[in-house]
């Protein structure tokens, strides 16, 4: 059965748009972008697919979901390629977006003026909680914007964000199931206080 937005895809394509899927790691949003884009490319329209080029975790060259499905991608450097490589492109797919500069919002709201679908996927909030990187920006300019959620994997409840586990404050660090962890909003801030603790009992 087909969701409202996938309804009235047809009436809307060709006025341009931008869609948002967001939420934490382990939520789906990689598994949603590519069945929104595989279905384009099944109704034959032109569609172009981008990554950050520092994501190489599964495939240089593809953007693949942690379930292992994959689509063929570009890997840019800077969201101003989009624009030179969407020439005469009907769907745009950008993955990752956290990772883009804050260009990419402009970026974005140029390729719908030309009446291209932008379907955007990323992480909302970094593992400290905080907005990252265009997110927000582009979460506020988006015509439609689909929020999935993992599940805490301490209690079973709806995550909120992705927990690092392991002592790093690199904002950016490139990891899975190893580096990160879904969690809900109790769990994370039980996980802030535990490692408080652990601080402290380290420096006794």
């Amino acid at each position: 059965m087909l969701d409202f937005s996938e309804d009235r895809m047809g009436e809307t394509l060709r006025r341009g748009r931008i869609e948002v899927v967001c939420g934490s790691m382990f939520s789906g949003k990689t598994e949603e972008l590519i069945r929104r884009l595989k279905r384009a490319q099944f109704a034959r329209q032109k569609v172009e697919i981008f990554k950050p080029a520092i994501d190489t975790r599964y495939s240089e060259d593809e953007v693949v979901s942690h379930d292992s499905n994959s689509i063929p991608s570009t890997p840019i450097d800077s969201s101003a390629s989009i624009l030179l490589l969407s020439s005469d492109i009907e769907v745009v797919g950008i993955d990752e977006a956290q990772f883009f500069d804050e260009g990419l919002v402009d970026v974005c709201n140029e390729l719908a003026r030309r009446g291209v679908r932008v379907i955007v996927a990323g992480l909302d909030m970094d593992f400290r909680g905080i907005p990252f990187g265009p997110m927000p920006a582009l979460l506020a300019i988006a015509d439609e914007v689909t929020k999935v959620h993992a599940i805490c994997v301490r209690c079973g409840s709806l995550a909120y964000v992705s927990h690092r586990t392991v002592d790093n404050d690199k904002r950016v660090l490139l990891g899975e199931k190893m580096e990160y962890e879904p969690l809900c909003r109790v769990c994370y801030e039980k996980a802030l206080e535990e490692h408080k603790e652990a601080i402290k009992d380290g420096e006794a």
